[in-house]
């Protein structure tokens, strides 16, 4: 192993989680009351499901997550948390370095490995190696298993700590580490991957890559799909002839299965347990082609899958799974897995079942022609939920599902707002709010949940779900008209377009879920300026000025805040909403006028501060207008497919500098400075005794969080984790440099 830079108790703020950073239960317990026994068993099933599938995270994540994961299992097992202090202390850790274990530790169950999910910067314990050392090895675990402890400890040890820069972001080639790509792979090689498989009409969402050398010494590629089944000899399915050798452009590709296919096979076992207890026949064929997908590794089938879902209206037990979000991949092409089941909130869902009622008036109000509108309005599920389980790396406030192009266009999508993770979201201490006059401060505390409620509606329902792809297809027909289209940017007819095979993440690609994010929330702004939105919501005259302020001061605050995930080394983005955010800042900032100014200042502790101000009176008539010319190029630019004039005005936006009056680069140091530690949320289990499903509930604190993992797999957690640890290891290889000597490591 090289050298690392080592990580000890002085290892910079921004990679580690702090003692004191916020943990939260999510609340579901009214919501799970009032569920009837065979929709709690339908409910809890469907959790086992995610919670197993969830694991495959800690494999799109680190070579190491598997092993950290696997390592605290086994020490928290063995002894809980209060019991492993005593240990800890008398081992000689202070009390504030047994803390940072057990956040760490919470932090890694939190996110599924040892990277944020949410801005892909790596943490570390903040503690000292040694003194981790001594306390792993004399625990009630390394007596029960002392190999097994001692070789997962000597397997993660350094990578654990290591913060060699390299392996400080999740990245591509020099940029970071991920497991999406083998470690020798570059962009040009995850390019030229995309264009074998749109070749093949593959979809990217459940593979992963990996690169060698043939025997010709041309490069070859392996393209992975996730599923329970491997190259073993099957029967014919639309997957088995995919499953061969390819030659494309010089480069050997073979294409194969079984990814994680362990944890596949329970995800498959509790979703055939599921179908027992659907409401409706939608359901059942949903699951059916749900278990189909993972168990032939086709995204085809999970395409089926998501149109009974969408088709299954209202139900009283929502969910989704499977490789969903692409945020992570660096190329932003492959899906995290993620599982989330949750009840519906009544109140709040018909509030939103009156937004969907006015779409369509509201869809027309956007600042684009009609023709680079959807040819029909599918009028779409829109509830607030109450999460029981959301598996994967982190838990969004909204969602807007599925992501296939295709199926948004042709069959519809739905909308949901997680209303207990807003409920989390919205708990603001006033001591902890930065960069806001002190007018302002009582105010946002005030406003922020509702106007949040607002932003989070608009921007699932009318920023994700508005807007046209202009394609052609395999027959060469065309979904628009050639003729009389004009692109109201040039006044011209339309020049791109997508061509068959071709999606808005292959063809976007690294930039593809923060342009769309941006899209979206400039959607929420712009119409939150519509009075008859604000009555849906309840809120009219001044208060309905102040939730329009608000929602307003907080994009703006949040653009400023996103400065955290730059890393100005790369000149990269981590983190797909924080950059959007900040781009929309840009954007107001370069409205002029006063609209929005940010300062930098002294703050009372002598320390670099600075502070937002938003001029209310100028929201209407200088930020509406400069929104609105932003929002029609970036519709025009998606809608037709214009990968070149759409990057060049993205990413000017997206560019940090410290260019005054701004001065962004130096603001960034004082964001890192005064930054607050994205929270922790704690999740509830369901357990089956006998005939009856049971909600177990934990405290919000770090230990509970832990004791939550602890008890998520009381059957099988021991062989889970030496699953993952084998798979793994099989795949280790990948990861090593060639100065490595083959010693244990991953």
């Amino acid at each position: 192993m090289r050298a690392a830079a080592a990580a000890g108790p002085m290892a910079d703020a921004q990679y580690i989680l702090p003692n004191d950073i916020g943990v939260f239960s999510l609340d579901c317990r009214e919501a799970f009351r009032l569920l009837s026994p065979t929709e709690r068993l339908y409910a809890h099933h469907l959790s086992r499901a995610a919670w197993y599938g969830g694991l495959a995270v800690l494999l799109q994540t680190s070579p190491e997550a598997p092993y950290i994961y696997a390592l605290l299992s086994r020490l928290f097992r063995a002894q809980d948390p209060d019991q492993l202090r005593q240990h800890a202390l008398a081992e000689g850790l202070t009390e504030e370095e047994y803390q940072a274990f057990l956040v760490y530790a919470a932090g890694v169950y939190s996110n599924m490995g040892n990277y944020k999910s949410f801005g892909d910067t790596k943490f570390v314990p903040n503690l000292p190696k040694e003194k981790l050392e001594r306390v792993i090895l004399g625990t009630k675990a390394a007596q029960q298993h002392p190999e097994e402890v001692r070789s997962l400890w000597q397997t993660c040890r350094e990578l654990m700590f290591s913060l060699e820069p390299r392996l400080r972001h999740l990245g591509l080639g020099k940029e970071g580490i991920t497991t999406y790509f083998s470690g020798d792979c570059t962009m040009e090689d995850a390019k030229l991957a995309q264009d074998f498989l749109d070749s093949q009409n593959l979809s990217a969402y459940n593979t992963r890559l990996f690169k060698g050398v043939s025997q010709d010494g041309k490069p070859c590629y392996e393209v992975r799909l996730a599923s329970v089944l491997g190259m073993e000899p099957a029967l014919h399915s639309e997957m088995t002839s995919k499953l061969k050798s390819y030659e494309f452009r010089g480069s050997h590709f073979q294409v194969t299965r079984g990814d994680y296919a362990p944890i596949l096979q329970k995800v498959v076992e509790h979703l055939e347990k599921a179908k027992a207890y659907a409401a409706n026949s939608q359901q059942e064929q949903m699951l059916a082609q749900y278990i189909e997908s993972f168990t032939q590794g086709s995204i085809e089938a999970h395409k089926r899958g998501s149109r009974f879902w969408i088709q299954d209206k209202g139900p009283i037990v929502e969910s989704y799974i499977g490789f969903i979000k692409s945020y992570r991949d660096p190329f932003g092409s492959r899906g995290e897995f993620e599982g989330f089941v949750a009840m519906v909130n009544k109140a709040m869902s018909a509030k939103f079942e009156c937004l969907v009622a006015s779409a369509e008036q509201l869809l027309k109000e956007l600042p684009w022609p009609p023709a680079f509108e959807k040819d029909k309005f599918l009028t779409p599920d829109f509830t607030s939920l109450d999460v029981l389980t959301f598996s994967g790396s982190g838990i969004p406030a909204g969602i807007n599902i599925p992501n296939y192009d295709d199926l948004r266009q042709t069959d519809g999508f739905k909308n949901v707002s997680l209303g207990n993770v807003l409920a989390v979201a919205y708990a603001t201490q006033r001591e902890k709010l930065t960069f806001l006059e002190e007018e302002d401060k009582d105010l946002y505390i005030r406003w922020k949940g509702p106007s949040f409620d607002v932003q989070v509606g608009l921007h699932e329902l009318l920023g994700h779900g508005s807007g046209k792809l202009f394609v052609q297809d395999e027959k060469g027909a065309f979904n628009f008209d050639q003729e009389t289209v004009i692109n109201p940017e040039t006044g011209e007819q339309i020049q791109s377009w997508y061509r068959s095979g071709e999606t808005w993440d292959s063809k976007f690609s690294t930039i593809a879920s923060s342009y769309e994010e941006c899209r979206a929330e400039s959607v929420g702004l712009y119409l939150c300026l519509n009075r008859q939105v604000l009555e849906i919501f309840g809120f009219e005259g001044a208060d309905a000025e102040d939730v329009i302020y608000v929602n307003w001061l907080n994009m703006v605050r949040a653009g400023l805040l996103a400065l955290e995930f730059y890393t100005p080394e790369t000149s990269s983005w981590r983190q797909a909403h924080m950059q959007a955010r900040f781009v929309i800042l840009r954007v107001l900032l370069e409205a002029g006028e006063g609209l929005v100014t940010v300062t930098p200042t002294t703050g009372a502790d002598g320390r670099p501060d600075a502070q937002v101000r938003l001029d209310r009176n100028k929201i209407r008539p200088v930020g509406k207008p400069a929104l609105e010319r932003f929002l029609r190029k970036l519709q025009v630019l998606k809608s037709t497919g214009d990968v070149a004039r759409g990057r060049a005005l993205y990413e000017g936006y997206a560019a940090v500098t410290d260019a005054s009056p701004e001065c962004f680069l130096t603001l960034r140091d004082t964001v890192l400075l005064r930054k607050e530690s994205r929270k922790l949320i704690v999740q509830p289990n369901t357990r089956l005794e006998g005939s009856e499903v049971q909600l177990l509930e934990y405290e919000a604190s770090a230990a509970g969080l832990i004791r939550s993992f602890s008890e998520r797999f009381p059957e099988d957690g021991p062989e889970l984790e030496e699953v993952l640890t084998q798979l793994a290891t099989a795949d280790a290889r990948f990861w090593k440099s060639p100065s490595e000597a083959p010693s244990g490591q991953a």
